[in-house]
């Protein structure tokens, strides 16, 4: 494998934040065409103003292990707990999508909360240590879910300001998270995942500091008052180049718990 794809593994397999392993392949520190929709509208006409969470509900109907048929959920460490503040889009307009991308909740909310998924690593057959051997191996996801709840409709206006900015940065941006630079060469909608009033996705093609490309898949969603946003990052993709499928087990199990 490639060294920047030894480095991301390395990274990702250490269980660092998934937020910063998206920008860790970003270039230095500075501040500064059509998507499509990819949506899904079902709900569109339920109340605005759904009374947001508490946060004790939040954690309540976080993702926890026992949702889950395969991988583990942990709470996200600390260094995925990006302040706003700390995100800085060159573009304005892009913002929304750098807050999507690092797992930042939008606008203000009243509560929030983070979970994170690790799939569990499939074993090579026999002695078989081939390149494809080992890319199959590092073929798992890694998921940083985000939850954040609203009062007098923010939660659409979050999921409203994500579409317009696929639209407008279809052709690429970057932002800087926590000090960190990342290149976004393009953003690609994907179908949206099943379950939610509303839902947007997409697929983002990340430029590493080597020139080399991968995928990172994003989803935002809405239950209500509360919004459920995926951040996704496979480490064999991550390796390759190569595009994966979206989890769509882990958006299922986490709209579920929203009602």
């Amino acid at each position: 494998m490639r060294s920047t794809a030894v480095r991301r593994t390395a990274l990702a397999a250490s269980a660092a934040a998934l937020a910063l392993l998206v920008t860790a392949c970003g270039g230095p520190s500075d501040d500064g065409g059509e998507a499509g929709d990819g949506a899904t509208d079902a709900g569109k006409n339920a109340p605005a103003a759904a009374k947001a969470l508490t946060a004790a509900e939040l954690e309540k109907a976080a993702l926890a292990q026992a949702d889950v048929k395969n991988g583990k959920v942990t709470d996200a460490v600390a260094t995925d707990d990006i302040a706003q503040d700390k995100v800085k889009a060159e573009k304005a307009e892009c913002r929304p999508l750098s807050f999507a991308q690092t797992g930042v909740a939008a606008g203000e909310p009243a509560a929030t909360v983070k979970r994170s998924w690790t799939e569990e690593p499939k074993k090579p057959a026999g002695d078989d240590i081939s390149e494809e051997a080992l890319n199959s191996a590092f073929d798992l996801d890694k998921v940083l879910v985000t939850l954040a709840s609203y009062e007098d409709g923010g939660a659409e206006k979050a999921v409203a300001d994500v579409k317009a900015a696929m639209s407008a940065c279809a052709g690429g941006f970057s932002h800087t998270a926590a000090g960190v630079r990342t290149q976004v060469d393009k953003v690609v909608a994907d179908k949206a995942p099943a379950g939610a009033d509303e839902a947007v996705a997409m697929t983002l093609t990340v430029t590493g500091d080597e020139g080399d490309k991968f995928p990172v898949k994003v989803a935002v969603t809405r239950k209500g008052s509360t919004v459920a946003s995926f951040t996704v990052i496979n480490l064999a993709a991550a390796a390759t180049g190569k595009d994966f499928a979206f989890p769509t087990e882990i958006s299922d199990a986490q709209l579920a718990k929203l009602g």
